[in-house]
């Protein structure tokens, strides 16, 4: 965890949980202890890769997320959410549009695009999340 400032508006906290895999809300892996951690926030960010070297489709790796989470706890599953693409460099433009189309078509809602390795798209990213959060009452 750690915590991401804003400037003068304020800052939030980011808790980085690791992927979780399939099987996760039955107990597989550490499935329980990262799912009790994400309870306690207020909005999910789910960090999606654009890799091409990635062997499951973008929207099937998002609904096994959103599986997980429903199968664990519908408060969970309720949560506000942003789908974050990453690793935005290795894939061109339209590799990209059609990502953000089939997640759209899955129902995913608001779709950012990032690049850790150029930094594009992480102060939009910062803005987004800032905007959204703080606008949800803390429980």
């Amino acid at each position: 965890m750690f915590p991401l400032s804003v400037g003068e508006e304020g800052s939030f906290v980011v808790a980085d949980i690791p992927g979780l895999i399939e099987g996760a809300a039955e107990g597989k892996g550490l499935g329980h202890q990262f799912l009790r951690h994400l309870q306690r926030t207020r909005m999910l960010l789910h960090l999606v890769s654009l890799s091409p070297m990635e062997s499951e489709s973008v929207v099937h790796r998002y609904r096994s997320l959103r599986n997980e989470l429903a199968a664990y706890d519908d408060e969970l599953a309720a949560k506000q959410e942003l789908v974050v693409l990453t690793q935005r460099d290795t894939v061109d433009d339209e590799a990209e549009a059609e990502a953000r189309a089939e997640l759209a078509a899955a129902g995913a809602g608001e779709v950012m695009t990032i690049s850790s390795v150029s930094g594009a798209g992480i102060p939009e990213l910062v803005r987004r999340t800032w905007a959204r959060i703080r606008d949800i009452p803390r429980s």
